[in-house]
Formats: structure tokens, sequence, C-alpha cells
């Protein structure tokens, strides 16, 4: 591999003025990041503290091993949604690391809403353990829940993905082998109860956990019986009596030191190989991002200038080089981990998507990672291209996407527009992780594309009547898609609805993905099903 020759002038006047604006934004990031993971209502925490609880991001903080990272997904889940009274929904979910051991912790956060679920926090919820799925990573419960937010109910309780997904992945987890850890470290109620009982081991703290299917209120409306809640579904009973739980713990502390010594005796099956090498940091520093963050779509971003922030030694070893330059491709490491890179530099073209296809089998059969950097209009149109086949050779790049037996990761830096999102390794192909910058835009198209084309549908209306649409016409209806379009395009729009896996800083960038590869290495990389070839 060679060293990436970076032409960025980071002295110039333009260079400095796209970081003060990405600066700008990234405070915004991290404002609002503060304030899902810190703000609550006093009387909350006041009632939670009082109760001896920690907090959820204390308990993870405790669980994990120390001076370990926790990468946690979605943090700005429901964020400008719901009056912003579901910070981060009202769950934590993450990749943590307990005795050596990559783990995915699911924490219900008890002083947002009593840890009740809406429609976010279930989608959290089941991509938490889809993650599991995925890597084979053990699935550790910190129950704290309320259970369905009822008035909500409608859009939370009957459908496929609704609240009893959750215990369907639990029976296939536990098929699979992947171990499931429950801490009842409050109330687990109604549907909620199965999320212990169908978990391998489950612990419960004293005069605080409880579990049962109706609690004394519903009881009582039902059979008349009056018994407090402790009586009913309390650690005690469950320890003792029910044997619905296998540990007592005195208080959250000792909870989660139980939970860490069962993982002293957890003895993973075989992972996949992967030559690790010393780690180095880029030649480049990582922060000159700021400085090449796409802000005006209109100017076009070198990606290699951005892969030589983000790789080891900023070394690459480009493939093809010289053949359709809008898409780059070649090889690197990440933090000691080898990975294949894919980054748009500009549209794609019929000869783009045969030699991301090429590139894509190569690391298929090699068994590298792949990642993808995104920031892409999509795909070229026009007449010349649809009679060269496009379309044609754009659904080879899909098939190899789709079917590439290696772990994905996908980072959105600019924009993701179109079939262009498809192609690089979209949501709906199954990336192991997919991250967006704070700058980045994601819709089926630009807004002024949009707006264009609304408008020439609009006209076309008008004339098939005889009438013609006025200059004012044109200017309402332009300036309400570009104002949809900027919203709804918006790294926040997205990452609230769990469109991606959160939006991250940067400069985190490559730690995040190195995470991403040691995790992935938990399950070995099924052999390819074809075999590289020119296309």
């Amino acid at each position: 591999m060679k060293r990436i020759v970076s032409q960025v002038k980071t002295s110039s006047a333009e260079f400095k003025e796209n970081k003060t604006a990405f600066l700008e934004i990234l405070s915004e990031y991290r404002e609002n990041l503060e304030n899902v993971a810190e703000k609550r209502s006093e009387s909350s925490l006041k009632k939670h503290r009082s109760r001896g609880k920690l907090l959820a991001r204390e308990r993870i903080d405790l669980l994990i091993d120390p001076n370990t990272p926790f990468l946690e997904l979605s943090a700005l889940a429901a964020f400008n949604m719901y009056e912003n009274e579901f910070p981060s929904a009202g769950i934590i979910t993450g990749i943590g690391v307990i005795h050596g051991n990559e783990v995915i912790i699911i924490a219900n956060d008890a002083t947002v809403k009593g840890g009740t679920y809406i429609k976010e926090s279930i989608k959290k919820h089941i991509r938490a353990q889809k993650i599991a799925f995925d890597n084979r990573l053990p699935c550790i419960y910190l129950v704290d829940s309320g259970g369905i937010f009822l008035p909500e109910q409608s859009n939370v309780f009957p459908d496929r993905f609704d609240f009893g997904r959750f215990f369907y992945n639990q029976a296939r987890l536990s098929g699979l082998r992947i171990p499931q850890i429950a801490i009842v470290m409050g109330s687990c109620t109604a549907g909620g109860a199965y999320v212990p009982a169908m978990s391998d081991e489950t612990i419960i703290v004293r005069d605080q956990g409880t579990i049962f299917i109706g609690g004394p209120p519903l009881v009582k409306a039902a059979t008349g019986e009056e018994v407090t809640a402790e009586e009913l579904g309390g650690a005690f009973v469950h320890t003792h009596k029910s044997g619905v739980a296998d540990h007592l713990a005195e208080n959250d502390q000792h909870a989660l030191q139980i939970c860490r010594n069962i993982f002293e005796n957890y003895n993973p099956e075989q992972k996949q190989k992967l030559k690790k090498f010393s780690s180095e940091e880029p030649f480049y520093s990582p922060e000159e991002l700021y400085g090449l963050a796409p802000i005006d779509y209109r100017k076009s971003v070198d990606s290699k200038e951005i892969i030589a922030r983000m790789v080891d030694g900023s070394l690459f070893h480009e493939f093809k080089e010289n053949y359709a330059p809008t898409l780059i491709t070649g090889f690197a490491r990440i933090m000691g981990y080898p990975v294949g890179i894919l980054a748009n530099n500009g549209v794609i073209y019929s000869e783009t998507s045969l030699k991301g296809a090429h590139f894509i089998e190569l690391c298929g059969q090699r068994k590298i990672p792949i990642l993808f950097l995104q920031n892409i209009t999509g795909f070229i149109i026009g007449k010349q291209y649809e009679h060269n086949g496009i379309v044609r050779d754009g659904a080879k790049f899909v098939h190899a996407v789709a079917n590439a037996n290696v772990p994905k990761f996908t980072v959105i830096f600019g924009g993701s527009f179109g079939a262009g999102n498809y192609a690089m390794a979209g949501r709906a192909y199954d990336p192991k992780l997919l991250f967006m910058w704070p700058n980045s835009k994601i819709s089926v198209m630009g807004g002024e594309q949009a707006a264009d084309v609304l408008i020439t549908v609009k006209q076309d209306q008008f004339k098939a009547k005889g009438e013609e649409l006025s200059i004012e016409e044109k200017e309402k209806i332009k300036s309400e898609i570009l104002n949809k379009y900027n919203n709804e395009g918006s790294a926040y729009y997205s990452t609230a609805r769990l469109w991606d896996d959160g939006i991250i800083d940067p400069i985190d960038t490559r730690k995040i993905i190195a995470m991403g590869i040691a995790a992935s290495l938990n399950k070995e990389y099924p052999d390819p099903n074809y075999g590289v070839f020119r296309m």
C-alpha cells in the first residue's frame, strides 16, 4: 500500500470557511446529544434516585469492562417527536465489552415515562436484537419498564415487528445458542415479563425488581384479591418460590457484578479469523475532516481525501485507479483491521457499477469486511446511458452488494440520494452498522430536483386544461418542496426514525468502524457462492 498524497490546502480560505460552517453543525449535534443524555425532569430523577437506583447509562458504565468504549446506537431516536418527551426513545442500546467479549446491551430508561415503549423504542430494541443475531453477540437486558406506553398501543402492539417480536427474537436467539441475560432492576410487567422468563439466566434486585403478568390493580379488578407488588412478583418470590429468576441481588451494583461473573464462564464459539495488524494513526489529522465534510452539495469532494484521514497511516491500495473514477475502490486498514473501501466520487455510470461489483466479489473471496462511504447523487440518467444499459449494469452492482458474504458497514458522509443509496449498501441492504455525519442528507432526490419535477408535472396538468401555472404559484410550490425536503432529508429526521444506527462525529468514524469489525468476528463469514469475474 502507498500513502495517499493529499491535495488539500488546509490554510486556504475555502477550507477554513467549510470548517467553520461544519463546526457550527457539530456544535448543534453535540448539544442535542447532551440534552437527550442528561436532561430529565427533576421529579423523575429524584424519584429514581430515592429508590437507590442507578441511571441507565450509569448501569452500563458499571457493567462493561473498565476503560473500554460503549458504542451507543441511535442515541437521538425519537428526536423532535412526541414533543421531545421520549429522549433516546426511552431505551439505551449498544455494543460493549464484558471480560473481553463483545455484547449487545438493551437498557430501559425508567426516568422516561417509566421506561415504557413507543414505536421508536420497539424499533430500537428489535434493531439491537438484529445486531445480536447478525454477529452472534450475547444479549443483556437491563429491565426497568412499565411495558407498552398505553396511549400509543395501536402503534406498538399487534403488528409483525411490534412488541411481541421481542420474545420471538429471544426464542430464535436461544435456538442459535446465543446467550441472553436479564437483570430485572425495576418493573417488568404484562408481556414484558417474558423478557427475563425467556433469558438463559435472570438476576433480580431485592425490593426493586418485580415480574408479573398482571400487576396488583389488574389482579384486584379481575379476582378481587388484594396483594402488593412485592408479594405478587418480587425478588424473594421469584428466587425462592417460582424459580423465574436465578440470582438475588441486593442492589443495582450487586446485580451488575453478578452479570459480569456470569461472563467469566462464557465460552464463545469459533470466531472468524482475520489477520490483524498493528494500529497506526492516519498520517493526516482526522480533525481535518471538519474542513472536508460536504456542506454545499453543489461542490464536489474528493473521497480519497476523506479516506486519507480515516485509515491507518493514510495508506491505501487502490483498485482500478484509472477506470471509472467516480467510484474509489481499494484496500486499507482501520485500527489494524483490513477493510475494503468503496467511496463515491460522483454519479454512478455503467463502468462504475461493474467496477464496484468486481471489487465487492474480491472482498468476498478474501473474506475482508467492506466499508461503503456514501456521498452519492445517484445513477446517471439520460437517453445515451439507458441505451448503453445503465439499468442492466446497475443491477449487477446491486446484486453484488445484496449477496456479499462479508460484513458491510456504511457511513453517509455527504448526500445519499435515490438508487445510489441502495447500490452503496443503504439500510435496505442490511449493513452490519450504518451511521451518518451530522451534515449528511438522505432522500429520494435533492430538494431542487424534486421541486423541478413536481413543477413540471403541475405545469403539464394546467396545460391539459388550457391554463398556465403562474410564476407566483411556481415559487410557492418550490418553496414548500424545498422546506419539506430540507426537513425530511436531514440526518436528524433519519436518525429519529431509526433509518440509521446513529449520527456520529467524523473523527470517531475509524474507532466506530473498528468496533463494528471486532464485533463481526464473533460469527464466521460464509464462503461466497460465486467466483470473481469481470463484467
